[in-house]
């Protein structure tokens, strides 16, 4: 965890007395994030389907900083749960990361991806933050406070990169993004997204369609990269939306934060700044 690390050798806990709720947070780029709001002061409520990995999280965290709830996020229902769990137990919401996604098959020929398959990808990964930003709104806009963040991908700015599922999906999230914080910032709530890369979790994984371990995706990633010698970490991301939670990002709203090592505005096919 170096980066981790890093982040919290840099200065005083930036998250402390804060409440957050982390969709998909059991595994991945949200337990990564869980920890790291832990360990800024934050309380965190994990929202996932994942219940065995939630119950090992929370008895790592422990139960005064952190709580499981078992959220299916294209479940209306769940979604207020897990919201109404944050406030009943801790007493309030500071920060709702939409982060649970899924990649759905790799399907990258059109005659080939089914209807079902889409519109799942769809459901979890356009209408669950919809549903975590309308329920955290609910109750961040009485109290004019709030930070709201939803995990897009580099597929919303680069085509190709994933299935047309999944890229459809990232992409229509920045646009309800803007679209939420420009309503949203009149009662104090910033709204953001974060795009990372191809990090190395099961999502990766999965979206590649191969069957790979985590040095694998890293070098397959560090390849392609344009920026060399800084491999992409999941403690990135994290430090990533600790940044869109914490005062440090006070002012920034309506945003997709790119860490994709600048990858999204280079064409590689122009060879100009090669050695």
């Amino acid at each position: 965890m170096g980066s981790i690390s890093n982040v919290l050798s840099a200065g005083p806990r930036k998250l402390e007395g804060q409440v957050a709720v982390i969709t998909g947070g059991a595994s991945g780029i949200g337990a990564c994030t869980a920890r790291l709001f832990v360990k800024h002061g934050a309380r965190v409520v994990v929202a996932d389907i994942q219940d065995e990995l939630g119950a090992s999280l929370i008895a790592e965290l422990g139960q005064d900083a952190s709580s499981y709830v078992h959220c299916d996020v294209t479940n209306e229902d769940d979604v207020a749960a897990a919201v109404d769990h944050a406030v009943a137990k801790f007493g309030k919401l500071d920060v709702m990361f939409n982060n649970a996604g899924v990649c759905g098959p790799p399907c990258f020929r059109i005659s080939e991806c089914t209807k079902e398959d889409f519109e799942r990808v769809l459901a979890v990964n356009l209408v669950g933050p919809f549903l975590g930003t309308k329920h955290a709104a609910r109750v961040m806009a009485p109290v004019r406070h709030g930070s709201i963040i939803s995990t897009a991908s580099l597929s919303s700015s680069v085509s190709g990169t994933a299935s047309h599922a999944y890229t459809t999906s990232k992409r229509a999230l920045v646009g309800f993004t803007e679209n939420a914080a420009a309503e949203l910032g009149r009662h104090g709530i910033r709204v953001n997204c974060v795009s990372p890369a191809a990090v190395a979790t099961p999502l990766a994984r999965a979206a590649m369609g191969m069957d790979m371990d985590d040095d694998a995706v890293e070098a397959i990633m560090e390849n392609s990269a344009n920026l060399k010698g800084v491999g992409l970490k999941v403690d990135d991301i994290a430090a990533a939306a600790l940044f869109l939670s914490s005062d440090d990002g006070r002012y920034v709203s309506g945003q997709n934060l790119r860490v994709d090592g600048g990858v999204s505005v280079v064409n590689s096919s122009f060879g100009f700044f090669r050695d």
